[in-house]
């Protein structure tokens, strides 16, 4: 089915919008836990590895929400599968504030990281293909710094919902701080009244049979895009999950010093991915982000060995600034290099079993952890994965704004192989 016409600047901000508020309230959901790992550790009498543990549970099935979503977002188009996952994902984190042991703790951010996983490859596609190819890494930029967002305002509501209810309520605070996590399905309603289908999706739809036959032709694409997200979400839930527990535990902060310091980290965060975003808009993605994981290696003895709270805050922010500019070009890059008829499904899938790959990471940093120091466990592992970021990118493909639509005598405009 054709579309007709173009989307007007007011429906390619309400696409924008959606995914960027999507990935925001998803990544707000996963951090909740990274703040209260000690907190449910004494609440359901476990280790915190135990709690730890429910963070790689939701890592290892973010790629079964990708593969699920991805596939009804190119068939159906990206509004109903994005609508159903915010409800899905509300739904699962207000649950797990019912959790009455670590048991059914445990299976719920399990369900909770299939939603998760389905979130990110239909909000970015929906995104990217509304918006001009002019903007792109920008608006890449912004998009995915919705996930710094939402570590902020999870910092934010651990600092001050948590503190305040724990004060008058202490085996009720962690409870409500998922109850918050339900917020999100509103979204659904916005997505409903506001957001249109983007050409591109009309344009390159086709029947089951092309689609199920012609996907294997792209393996070779598909593998260096899981191996690219691979190192990037190495680099990114190295610096990022145990951060907190750093602070606490070997830095000895407060939580609300934790959450404050945290939510600096996330400024800079945003800010970096906004920086490289742009930048790579003028200087090319692979470029934009070579620069910003090469930067990122020069600030990590500042990150973990700073002798005081200022310079602690400083090298907080300096490594999320160029950790996260790195991901700020990230939506934009994989989407230029998937095919066509798959942009559901192959950037999503790619990002959510890098992720996957990854999902032992918090669980490796907290036994390395408690046998040398969590400083010593993170710079070791976000040294070589920052550099390992830096050659994969580097020996990759690029197709710098490439154009999402179909040209006028009907050849594709874009990389397909």
């Amino acid at each position: 089915m054709a579309a007709s016409g173009t989307l007007t600047r007011t429906q390619q901000g309400h696409a924008v919008a959606a995914g960027f508020l999507g990935w925001t309230m998803d990544a707000f959901d996963f951090f909740v836990v990274v703040f209260m790992i000690g907190t449910l550790a004494d609440h359901f009498h476990v280790q915190k590895s135990a709690i730890v543990w429910t963070l790689t549970a939701t890592l290892a099935c973010r790629p079964v929400g990708a593969f699920l979503f991805g596939l009804l977002a190119d068939r159906y188009g990206r509004r109903i599968p994005l609508m159903a996952n915010v409800i899905y994902f509300s739904v699962i984190e207000v649950l797990c504030g019912f959790a009455p042991n670590y048991t059914v703790f445990l299976i719920l951010r399990a369900l909770y990281g299939i939603g998760m996983g389905g979130e990110w490859g239909v909000g970015a596609s929906l995104a990217l293909e509304s918006a001009s190819p002019r903007l792109r890494g920008l608006l890449s930029g912004l998009l995915q710094e919705g996930y710094a967002l939402g570590n902020l305002l999870a910092a934010l509501a651990y600092r001050s919902v948590y503190v305040s209810v724990h004060a008058a309520h202490p085996d009720y605070a962690w409870r409500v701080m998922f109850f918050i996590g339900g917020l999100p399905a509103l979204l659904s309603l916005f997505i409903r009244a506001r957001v249109k289908e983007p050409e591109a999706w009309h344009e390159h739809r086709v029947d089951w049979h092309t689609y199920r036959t012609g996907i294997w032709k792209h393996w070779p694409r598909f593998l260096y895009l899981v191996l690219l997200m691979t190192m990037m979400a190495f680099m990114s839930h190295g610096t990022q999950d145990m951060y907190p527990t750093f602070l606490q535990h070997e830095r000895h902060y407060s939580p609300s010093d934790t959450a404050s310091l945290t939510m600096i980290t996330n400024v800079g965060a945003i800010l970096g991915g906004l920086a490289f975003g742009w930048y790579s808009d003028r200087g090319g993605r692979r470029r934009a982000m070579i620069t910003s994981a090469l930067f990122a290696m020069l600030v990590v003895p500042l990150w973990v060995a700073a002798r005081n709270t200022a310079l602690i805050a400083v090298g907080g922010f300096l490594i999320q600034f160029f950790v996260q500019g790195c991901w700020g070009v990230i939506p934009a890059h994989i989407n230029e290099l998937a095919p066509a008829q798959y942009r559901g499904f192959f950037p999503g899938l790619a990002y959510q079993l890098g992720a996957a790959l990854t999902a032992g990471i918090p669980a490796l940093e907290a036994v390395l952890g408690e046998h040398f120091s969590y400083g010593r466990a993170m710079a070791g592992v976000a040294l070589t994965v920052m550099c390992g970021v830096a050659i994969v990118t580097f020996l990759g493909p690029e197709a710098h704004r490439v154009s999402f639509r179909k040209l006028q005598d009907g050849k594709m405009a874009e990389l397909q192989q």
